[in-house]
């Protein structure tokens, strides 16, 4: 069960929601909606991870972001006065930086808000179709690098794996999320079509596989930005 107050917000365990079987939830605006993986704190201002569907005409009132907000494009084309980003598009909008987005056909996003401190991050915005694979440190695994730096513990990364890949056993020192966005793989803990997210706790691993292939959004290391909910009791 999830607290009233949070969602997902026991960050010592692992979990894994399909968002595909979720419903979608009306925001305050009316004409945005979300499919909640993760809250902890208010509703409307606690830390949130997301997937976001806007309609078409759909439009937020210009609003700063505290602590920063991380966004992928799945579909359609998210705008805002700083530009018009198409799926694929990477955006990370970090302490400090403020927009009116809005959505003139509709477009479906990953979000995530609140989970990035600190006014000396780099803003990103990239369209990661223009961005070559690289080859990864493990076998049947390519990678594109969406954002690190250095004075920050969080990484993230696109990875596609190819059909058969069996990249070993995977360990997370400073825990993981996983969010599934074409193919799907396995563990032992499960079957993850795309749509999937997980999170692991810090100190997890796992040994996946996949048989017709999977594209990943990855980030390691950034449980230590993350406020925990207590553990629910029965």
């Amino acid at each position: 069960m999830n607290r009233p107050d949070s969602i997902n917000g026991d960050l010592g365990i692992r979990v894994a929601a399909d968002t595909e079987r979720m419903p979608w939830t009306p925001s305050p605006s009316g004409t945005v909606w979300r499919k909640r993986v993760h809250r902890v704190g208010p509703a409307e201002s606690g830390q949130v991870t997301s997937v976001v569907r806007y309609q078409a005409n759909a439009e937020f009132p210009a609003h700063d972001h505290p602590e920063g907000e991380e966004i992928l494009v799945l579909d359609g084309v998210f705008s805002d006065e700083h530009g018009d980003w198409p799926a694929g598009t990477y955006l990370l909008n970090p302490e400090g930086f403020r927009h009116a987005p809005y959505s003139r056909d509709g477009c479906v996003l990953f979000v995530k808000l609140r989970q990035f401190p600190g006014r000396e991050r780099r803003h990103v915005a990239v369209d990661t179709d223009t961005l070559a694979w690289q080859s990864g440190d493990r076998p049947g695994v390519e990678v594109r690098q969406l954002y690190e730096q250095p004075e920050f513990t969080d990484t993230m990364r696109l990875e596609r794996w190819a059909e058969q890949a069996a990249p070993g056993l995977l360990h997370y020192p400073g825990g993981a999320e996983f969010f599934v966005l074409s193919g799907s793989f396995t563990d032992d803990g499960g079957d993850y079509q795309a749509g999937t997210w997980l999170r692991f706790p810090a100190g997890a691993s796992h040994s996946p596989a996949t048989d017709r292939g999977c594209t990943l959004y990855v980030k390691e290391g950034g449980l230590k930005y993350l406020r925990a909910a207590a553990p629910d009791r029965e």
